[in-house]
């Protein structure tokens, strides 16, 4: 709350915070903080929908990695061949109409 007193949340950069279990008051709604994931600052929009709410929900310490393994990868490589037949499809009917 000290860094915000007496400050406009326009102008002010964002503030770096350790305090994770900081819980959110209305009066750092606009602010930016930058809340410490154990790695890196992530930069955290303070609205009015997360007052009363702490500052580490928003800045989550666990990367997810995709669930799946040979199944998932091929259901994933026959979805991007389909985009591309229909990229293909999308930018033929296109030029079919350039033409008429």
């Amino acid at each position: 709350m000290k860094k915000i007193a007496g400050k406009s949340p326009l102008q002010t950069p964002m503030i770096k915070t350790w305090k994770r279990a900081c819980q959110i008051p209305p009066e750092m709604v606009g602010f930016t903080f930058g809340v410490y994931n154990g790695k890196t600052h992530v930069e955290v929009i303070i609205t009015e929908d997360m007052v009363g709410h702490r500052l580490g929900e928003f800045s989550p310490t666990k990367k997810f990695m995709k669930h799946g393994g040979k199944m998932q990868k091929e259901l994933e490589q026959k979805k991007k061949e389909a985009e591309i037949t229909a990229a293909k499809g999308a930018s033929a009917a296109a030029a079919d109409a350039k033409k008429k």
